[in-house]
This record gives structure tokens, C-alpha cells and sequence, in this order.
């Protein structure tokens, strides 16, 4: 059996090299990508979908955070918010407000949560733009650049982001504090909205 429980969605990278016939659990609530059903199907695997537990509980998330030069103060805030809220935060630099270029941390980031090391990731540079771009150049990522709690609550429950990207120039410590809190505690729940992001993870096909 392969415990696959605590991932939002799961992707063909998820299941290639699984043994046929292997049962894989996953969360009830959990979305499986067009071309992850299509291997599934081939190699024989039972999904067994876990429902949460009834007290709502949930195990610590690990969040992969990033941030160039002009990200970084932001991103020491933003770790502190996150062990707040009963998260694990996997730095992945940058170290200080040395000149460094935002694209090589946007992409350990996506590459954290794209391979599984990480749940979820968020992203700071300047502006958060260029971060989004670089991030969804990785497969599997859905990454979006937010700005207040209203788009940050639909790029989770409308189209399942998976990377969050901020600008650490644009907006203030308190803003991100309620922009992030809204992204994590927001979920991609309703089927139709669910449908519409396995039609986008299909594109990458």
C-alpha cells in the first residue's frame, strides 16, 4: 500500500513507477489529473480515497518558502506566520539582500512541491510576477500572484494553486499575513471547479 494522503493533487509523476496493482490512498477531497486516472487505469491500481478525520484535524503541512533579494525580510516574516499557524517551512533561500535572481529560487520552489517534497510553496520577489511566470514553467504547478485576501482565496478555491507568489516591494507585512493566512486555509472543494483545473493540468500533456 501507498500512503499518497496530504497531497491536494495527485499527478502522473505520483503513480509512473508504482507496482501494478499497488493500492494507493489518497484524501477524499483530493483531485487526481486526467493522465494520473489514464496510468492508474493501466497499471491496475486502486485509488481508495480517505476521508478526513470528523474532528477536522489535519497533520502540519510543509510549506516551500523562497524569495530573492527583494523578498527576503518579508520572507523571515512570513516563516514566523507560518509556525503560527502549525506549519513546517522548507527555506529554500535566498540568505540575505545580496543581488540574486528571483527564477533560480521560484523554480526550487516549484520543483519542491511539483516532486512532493513540499505541499505547498509560496514565492517573494519584488514585484511577484516574475516568480509566477518562472514557477509555471514546471509541470504541475499551478502558481498565482496575489495581492489581496479576495484573490488569494480564488486562485485556492477556483483554480487549486499550488504556489503562491507575493511582491515584497507591493504590499506590507500585515498585508501578506492576511493574504497567506486566506491561501492556506482555503480549499479547492466543488467538482465543477475541480474539473476545470484537471482540464488545465491536461494542457501540460
Amino acid at each position: 500500500m501507498v500512503e499518497l494522503t496530504g497531497k491536494p493533487l495527485i499527478s502522473d509523476q505520483d503513480l509512473k513507477n508504482l507496482a501494478t496493482g499497488e493500492i494507493v490512498r489518497i484524501d477524499e477531497k483530493a483531485i487526481v489529473t486526467p493522465l494520473a486516472a489514464d496510468t492508474a487505469r493501466e497499471r491496475q491500481l486502486r485509488i481508495e480515497r480517505v476521508a478526513e478525520p470528523v474532528d477536522g484535524r489535519r497533520s502540519p503541512r510543509r510549506i516551500a518558502v523562497g524569495a530573492d533579494h527583494g523578498g527576503f525580510e518579508m520572507k523571515q516574516e512570513l516563516k514566523k506566520l507560518l509556525a503560527e499557524l502549525g506549519n513546517e517551512a522548507l527555506d529554500l533561500g535566498t540568505n540575505s539582500t545580496a543581488a540574486v535572481d528571483y527564477p533560480d529560487f521560484a523554480q526550487a520552489v516549484a520543483l519542491a512541491v511539483a516532486r512532493g517534497a513540499a505541499d505547498l510553496g509560496i514565492m517573494i520577489d519584488g514585484a511577484g510576477i516574475g516568480s509566477c511566470m518562472a514557477a509555471n514553467k514546471i509541470p504541475g504547478i499551478r502558481a498565482a500572484m496575489c495581492y489581496d485576501e479576495a484573490t488569494a482565496r480564488n486562485s485556492r478555491e477556483h483554480n487549486g494553486a499550488n504556489v503562491l507568489t507575493l511582491g515584497g516591494k507591493m504590499i506590507s507585512n500585515d498585508e501578506m499575513r492576511k493574504i497567506v493566512s486566506t491561501w492556506l486555509s482555503t480549499e479547492l472543494t466543488e467538482e465543477r471547479h475541480r474539473k476545470r483545473v484537471a482540464k488545465i493540468d491536461a494542457l501540460l500533456r
